[in-house]
């Protein structure tokens, strides 16, 4: 027999499923013998008083055992033979479009400006040894793009343009715990997104696809005001001519690429985006403040999480990417730039949590006309960074509490940022409509959160890319272009994602216009 529990109970008794069928057993009635597996279902935790409870969705199988995974499987058929479609960009926009595709019958040709994921991390190593960046290799460019190696964070709170649970299911079908599929805030670990992104592309060649790395996207072909096909730059500098429709994956970070679109008079906008810094605390001490207790988590909890939004002049400050147990990563894409991100190992264990901390800015909050001036914004405030950071990769940094009292950090906390920090007064450069709503923010997440408004945390400049600055226009029922037939902006690159999951669920959209588009030509 199967029976189906909602549970509510103390961290110890949800550590283990053996745990939690003791408990069944006790409070249920059910002889512990009988109970041959359990499922769990979904999993929150509830720290709003100081005794701590995990809720629990679970199925409870007593002498039987599942006939099924605990995921969905998707069939990828052989697409050898299939209509050809161009996916520019390998991250999770682009990996999800691909599949989508051989789903669909359609044979995905991907091109990548970055390499492979594991030869990719061996340049993020170098970005500490020699203080210099790849430009096409790093932790925005290449295969899996900005979140292989900045987290793997699954949350989202998108849900109203396609199915969560389809992208959550997928990552499990190439390797990933099935702990996604009923964790509240599913997470992978950048220690093991890798593998399971290497899967990802494994499938779509073993169905027929292509997949070329170090292969940069220099234009889109047109004929009669249609997308079709790009021409590509091998990085020995062998050229490319790929045919079929365009799905157009790049990132948030791919700067060049919007400049090309804006050269050729494709139609953007400017978009809003959110800038700050990435704020590091001692993981106990965020532990100690979430949970209530001066243990911190204990033998049973994990790091703990926070989130804070506030309302300052008229904008919005929040925590953003937050990173319990994780590290702070250099996440620049050329030189004369300094950009922060977090990310996390599965585990979540390191004696750091970070967050990003950012301030809405909106376009008229930029002056001038120009498509791309949030992104030169970005830019200027990158290099001024970098300046500040004695044109290295050592990032600006400051206590606090000494930023939001407007005092210089005569010495920093030990730090899980790899290339090192030097002291800077942040509150001194920082554009004052960023720097002084941060200090307000942070004044009033420190009334709501005691102990959270410290010397013991360090302010890390500067976080930039939360979000692309840029908006590709495209149709909302067909997803193309609107004014050129065949080109799809996907992603959180042409500005319609904002996560590893939102641009996967777009990516799939993308993928299903596409695949009509090329039926409607037939």
């Amino acid at each position: 027999m199967i029976f189906e529990y909602q549970l509510r109970v103390l961290p110890e008794q949800a550590a283990s499923e053996q745990a939690i069928a003791d408990y069944i057993s006790r409070e249920k009635g059910l002889p512990s013998k009988s109970i041959t597996h359990v499922r769990v279902l979904k999993r929150s935790i509830d720290a709003r008083q100081r005794t701590i409870f995990i809720n629990l969705t679970v199925r409870v199988y007593q002498n039987e055992m599942p006939q099924d995974d605990a995921y969905v499987h998707t069939h990828y058929p052989d697409v050898s033979n299939g209509q050809q479609v161009v996916v520019v960009g390998a991250g999770p926009g682009g990996l999800f479009a691909a599949l989508k595709l051989v789903e669909l019958g359609c044979r995905p040709i991907v091109v990548e400006r970055g390499k492979d994921v594991h030869e990719r991390k061996k340049d993020l190593a170098l970005i500490t040894k020699t203080q210099q960046v790849d430009s096409e290799s790093n932790y925005c460019f290449g295969e899996g793009g900005a979140g292989a190696y900045s987290d793997g964070k699954l949350y989202t709170r998108s849900k109203k343009r396609g199915s969560v649970e389809k992208i959550l299911n997928v990552f499990c079908q190439h390797g990933a715990s099935t702990s996604i599929l009923s964790d509240a805030h599913p997470h992978i670990g950048t220690d093991k997104l890798p593998k399971v992104i290497e899967a990802m592309r494994n499938t779509i060649v073993r169905c027929g696809g292509e997949v070329h790395f170090q292969t940069k996207m220099t234009r889109l072909l047109l004929d009669d005001g249609r997308v079709v096909g790009i021409e590509a730059t091998r990085a020995d500098g062998g050229q490319l001519k790929i045919d079929g429709p365009v799905i157009l994956a790049t990132g948030h970070s791919a700067r060049d690429v919007y400049r090309y679109l804006a050269a050729e008079k494709i139609a953007l906008e400017a978009k809003g985006i959110a800038v700050g810094v990435r704020l590091e605390h001692p993981s106990q001490l965020i532990d100690q403040i979430q949970y209530h207790r001066r243990e911190g988590r204990g033998r049973f909890l994990p790091a703990a999480e926070y989130s804070f939004v506030q309302q300052v002049d008229g904008r919005g400050v929040y925590s953003f990417c937050m990173c319990p147990g994780g590290f702070v990563i250099p996440a620049a894409t050329d030189k004369e730039q300094i950009v922060v991100n977090g990310m996390s190992p599965a585990s979540r264990g390191t004696q750091w949590s970070n967050s990003g901390m950012v301030v809405e800015l909106r376009p008229e909050d930029v002056e001038g006309e120009d498509v791309l001036k949030m992104m030169d914004f970005q830019q200027q405030l990158e290099l001024t960074t970098w300046q500040q950071g004695n044109r290295r990769q050592t990032a600006p940094a400051q206590r606090m509490a000494d930023f939001v009292n407007g005092r210089l950090s005569f010495d920093l906390p030990k730090s899980s940022y790899a290339p090192g920090l030097i002291s800077s007064p942040l509150h001194f450069w920082l554009p004052p409509f960023i720097g002084k709503r941060l200090q307000e923010g942070f004044k009033a997440f420190g009334k709501k959160s005691h102990g959270f408004l410290t010397n013991e945390a360090v302010l890390i400049a500067v976080e930039t890319r939360t979000s692309s600055p840029v908006r590709i226009l495209r149709s909302p029922e067909t997803l193309q272009h609107v004014s050129i037939e065949g080109l799809f902006p996907c992603g959180e690159g042409a500005g319609y994602a904002g996560g590893i999951v939102s641009a996967g669920v777009d990516g799939e959209r993308c993928a299903e216009m596409a695949a009509a588009y090329i039926a409607s030509a037939v």
